[in-house]
């Protein structure tokens, strides 16, 4: 799967950009699932707006207890810009839903035939997953003149694991490019420290800060400008962060973040699957194949 070449690029930048890994026909049949989710949501029950930052307020509970249920179901979030000041959309649904998350790999048969299959288990192999598990999965609409940039940060930092094994696989089912959003990586990033944990505590969410390290800049990482189809395969550690999506056409992504079954996972993390017990739906966490 991977060159020795790039097997090296992976270990010394922490990531790698694989293109034409997904066929445009394959790309469709995912992009048009995603547009009849997001279609279909019903706005009078759920206005979330997507976000990581501890909820405050009269609504806190309810937005909090949205965002954690949505770790084991499909749940659409709404992009900030896409209201006005009355609450009141801007834009048609279908062009101001954010992303979608966090569990259409394991409960949407189109998704979850697009997450798994023998080329991606291999690839997880080749970047040193020995038993692959995808904990989240995340169709992101990056809107058409409201798509939101996302700060930098490290995906170690929401699947913890002894030791750290989080590997991201993010596909481009667009172009992605500087005007409409691309991802921004600091090669070489991986190998300083972890500076955030995000942990869920019951009912609560927060961030915590484990380092100072100062996050980088556009001065010291690059663009990550790719053709729709490629898989950008990314280290843990690896700072990343994507710029708001200023041109006039949606820049659509799906992600998977997948850990080493042999690590322990922290039981610290947001999202836990359902152990078996007696009454109990079980909904284990499962690999790539």
């Amino acid at each position: 799967m991977l060159s020795t070449e790039q097997k090296r690029g992976f270990r010394d930048n922490g990531f790698v950009v694989l293109p034409d890994f997904k066929s445009s026909a394959q790309l469709s049949v995912l992009k048009a699932r995603a547009e009849e989710i997001a279609a279909a949501h019903d706005f009078d029950a759920s206005q979330e707006v997507f976000s990581t930052d501890q909820q405050r307020g009269p609504q806190a509970d309810r937005v909090q207890d949205y965002f954690l249920g949505s770790a084991n179901e499909i749940r659409c979030f709404f992009e900030e810009q896409a209201f006005d000041g009355h609450g009141k959309l801007t834009q048609p649904l279908a062009q101001s839903i954010n992303k979608i998350g966090h569990a259409m790999h394991d409960l949407d048969p189109v998704f979850g035939d697009f997450s798994r299959g023998d080329k991606l288990a291999e690839l997880a192999r080749a970047v040193g997953l020995r038993d692959p598990q995808i904990w989240q999965s995340m169709y992101i609409f990056k809107q058409a003149r409201i798509g939101g940039k996302v700060d930098w940060h490290q995906d170690g930092g929401f699947f913890m694991t002894t030791p750290g094994s989080v590997t991201t696989f993010w596909f481009a089912i667009d172009d992605a490019t500087l005007e409409n959003g691309c991802l921004w990586v600091e090669p070489g990033g991986h190998k300083g420290p972890l500076r955030q944990q995000f942990i869920r505590e019951g009912r609560k969410t927060k961030l915590i800060d484990l380092d100072a390290t100062p996050w980088p800049d556009t001065s010291t990482a690059m663009p990550v400008e790719v053709k729709a189809g490629t898989l950008v395969c990314f280290h843990g550690l690896l700072p990343h962060y994507s710029a708001p999506n200023t041109s006039d056409k949606a820049r659509h992504a799906y992600t998977l973040h997948v850990t080493d079954g042999a690590c322990d996972y922290s039981p610290k993390n947001w999202i836990q699957k359902r152990k078996k017990s007696p009454g109990s739906k079980d909904f284990p966490v499962r690999g790539l194949l």
